[in-house]
């Protein structure tokens, strides 16, 4: 799916996190991105972003709780999950006891925003490796439609216009599954990075959302 097969109403309601976009062809999809919890990176910055593979806090398991109130799952549900522990963590926490679809894909893994050339991934926002994802949450489904090479480096450096294809895939894909809702929990950085894609705006860090903050994306 190109940039040529979106066409965008450039309408964004910041009071209330709603983006409206249009799309030349197909049925609605509603995307809803959520950020994880507060994880333990965050308790001591910058040393505590060193930390590899940090969990949610105290503060984090009860913010992925309070999702249940917000969000009211059911078993036709589907999440795709970042291969991220604390949006691993989220994830469970937030649909204890709800047989819904939960698919791990890099897709929606960390993400630098803005872009910079000379960013490196930091320890905390290395991808959890396939073949662990798959032994330690075996009930998780994994994104089968992800090409190989996005499992070893992810979405977090690369240029924008490799990034706009690789998200542009992912759109294509949740399209294709046919769903009048899609969840995503997700990072910072790279709930914006789609944002700024679907609405042609140009965002900056200003606009990333709290933790377990959310934004709603109505594709046509």
């Amino acid at each position: 799916m190109g940039l040529d097969v979106i066409k965008r109403i450039r309408y964004f309601d910041q009071s209330n996190g709603i983006l409206f976009v249009k799309k030349k062809s197909g049925d609605k999809v509603e995307l809803i991105f959520i950020r994880h919890g507060q994880g333990e990176h965050t308790l001591a910055i910058p040393n505590s972003l060193q930390e590899k593979n940090p969990s949610l806090t105290a503060l984090g398991i009860s913010q992925a709780k309070l999702l249940r109130k917000k969000f009211t799952l059911t078993d036709e549900d589907i999440v795709f999950i970042s291969p991220i522990k604390r949006t691993l963590e989220t994830t469970l926490i937030w649909t204890l006891q709800v047989d819904c679809r939960k698919i791990v894909s890099p897709f929606v893994s960390p993400r630098i925003f803005p872009f910079h050339p000379n960013g490196k991934t930091l320890p905390c926002d290395i991808i959890i490796n396939l073949e662990t994802i798959k032994k330690d949450y075996p009930n998780l489904e994994i994104d089968l439609n992800v090409p190989p090479d996005l499992w070893l480096g992810g979405i977090n450096t690369m240029p924008d216009s490799d990034f706009n294809n690789i998200a542009q895939q992912f759109i294509a894909n949740l399209k294709s599954l046919k769903k009048d809702k899609i969840f995503i929990v997700s990072h910072d950085g790279t709930i914006t990075a789609y944002r700024q894609l679907i609405s042609g705006r140009t965002l900056s860090r200003r606009d990333f959302p709290d933790e377990t903050g959310w934004f709603q994306i109505n594709v046509d």
